[in-house]
């Protein structure tokens, strides 16, 4: 062991060695860098060495210099890859939360790539040359699409209800009926918010039925808001009731101090429900029905960045932008460079609608798919004699908690390596082509849903399926 030991070369000597240059160009890192790396695959070397574990040729000869490049190589590729990469999304489901929700729109990567290159106008007003608001850059969009008086963004639905809750209603009650305290994702819950929030929870009715009465008979003069929390990622069915929008509102209009707010969580401009397509309101709808406040998500089915979405009455909106969390939660401009372009789609009108992938993909009829499935599944077999094919009805998810209920028909390419079992063909797919592939698996078969998968990726998708090994 210690003749192996002393003959390591020294880090210095391999310094010298072509390859450290070479891995310096190639790779694009500094001396230092690599050579912290370089040390630590020798000690990695080492310490194999003295548990009696090194299975690689003797240090002293050519072979042990091409393994100790060979594992710097390979670390280099490790650490110096980044973690956050590309992914075509087969599995059909279309805001896929692992996978990143919403798609942006190539109008809305445009504007944020131009953006981001250069210096922009975040803060600033070109006309008056002098200090303005990043608020302003999509409040008008906002207005126009919703009707509402006013608006303001922050980085996330969750952030809005804090800030609205803190701003607002801090110290004071908010009344929510027990059906709507919802759990969205990571164990955030709707009642843990109000209580970081410094808001009173005041609970009325029960999990399945609330009635008006309930919450005429919890306001008094400690009341601030009532708070209706749409349940975006669940259904009660059965022997339910619950109270509309207008009566809320009519409610909380009969006493002054009192807001009505609604978390409408997904947030949807564009009515799916003309396409038979859930049952979500449409943001514009529940503002003239005479909610005060609305929030909701900007990477569901509004098909943009991650954001925070506000809008409503002026008054409350201005008490808002001047708390001191609104700079704690605010958007950089890449965000608003994404979600400003996703809005102009909704402003320009149904025409431009379909260039949001969300939009697009919710509504891709049967026939589309079934046409595009057959497609694909010809030219995986004249790519590869390596899988047998077929072609099965099935259903895609919205996903990203909305529409929990809805199931959207598709066809699906059924897949059977003659070689391989799915669970290592859909390993394989997540770790060797770039981009990831990520496919869903049933009944012992890969299966591939076009729904989420665009043109572009169809081919790289063929391509990866028939090199596979």
């Amino acid at each position: 062991m210690r003749h192996l030991l002393k003959a390591l070369p020294p880090v210095h000597e391999l310094q010298k060695n072509e390859r450290f240059k070479r891995f310096m160009d190639q790779f694009g890192i500094d001396q230092l860098n690599l050579t912290a790396v370089l040390s630590n695959v020798l000690n990695d070397v080492r310490q194999l060495i003295l548990k009696n574990e090194w299975s690689g040729p003797e240090p002293g000869n050519e072979g042990f210099l091409n393994e100790i490049f060979l594992k710097l190589e390979q670390s280099i590729l490790q650490q110096y890859s980044y973690t956050l990469k590309n992914v075509i999304n087969a599995t059909g489901t279309i805001l896929h939360t692992n996978l990143g929700r919403a798609r942006l729109s190539e109008q809305a990567v445009k504007h944020v790539t131009e953006i981001a290159r250069q210096y922009s106008n975040l803060e600033y007003k070109l006309i008056e040359g002098e200090r303005g608001s990043r608020h302003t850059h999509v409040e008008e969009l906002i207005k126009r699409i919703t009707g509402a008086e006013a608006a303001m963004v922050v980085n996330n639905n969750a952030a809005a209800v804090y800030i609205i809750l803190r701003a607002l209603a801090y110290e004071k009650e908010v009344i929510v009926s027990r059906g709507q305290l919802v759990e969205i994702g990571g164990s955030f819950r709707i009642s843990s918010i109000m209580e970081e929030s410094g808001a009173r929870l005041v609970e009325v009715g029960t999990t399945n039925k609330t009635h008006l009465y309930d919450y005429e008979k919890a306001l008094n003069e400690e009341t601030r808001m009532i708070l209706k929390v749409h349940t975006s990622n669940f259904k009660v069915m059965g022997f339910t009731e619950s109270v509309e929008t207008e009566e809320l509102a009519e409610l909380a209009v009969k006493h002054e101090q009192v807001i009505f707010y609604e978390d409408l969580g997904s947030g949807v401009l564009y009515d799916f429900r003309k396409h038979g397509i859930g049952d979500e309101p449409v943001v514009g709808e529940v503002l003239k029905m005479g909610a005060d406040l609305v929030s909701f998500s900007g990477d569901k089915l509004l098909g943009g960045p991650q954001a925070g979405i506000i809008a409503g009455k002026k008054k409350l909106i201005d008490q808002l932008k001047k708390h001191q969390l609104a700079r704690v939660l605010r958007v950089d401009k890449m965000t608003l460079a994404a979600l400003e372009g996703t809005l102009m789609h909704y402003a320009k009108g149904k025409e431009e609608l379909t260039n949001i992938p969300v939009v697009r993909d919710l509504l891709a009829g049967e026939e589309e798919l079934k046409h595009r499935t057959e497609a694909f599944v010809e030219k995986l077999e004249k790519a590869s004699d390596r899988y047998q094919c077929s072609i099965i009805e099935g259903t895609s998810q919205v996903g990203g908690g909305t529409m929990p209920d809805v199931e959207l028909p598709t066809y699906v390419a059924a897949l059977t390596h003659k070689e391989l079992t799915a669970e290592k063909v859909a390993a394989l797919l997540r770790t060797k082509p770039s981009p990831a592939i990520v496919v869903r698996i049933q009944k012992e078969e890969i299966q591939i849903d076009l729904r989420t998968v665009s043109d572009e990726e169809e081919a790289l998708l063929v391509k990866a399926l028939a090199e596979l090994v």
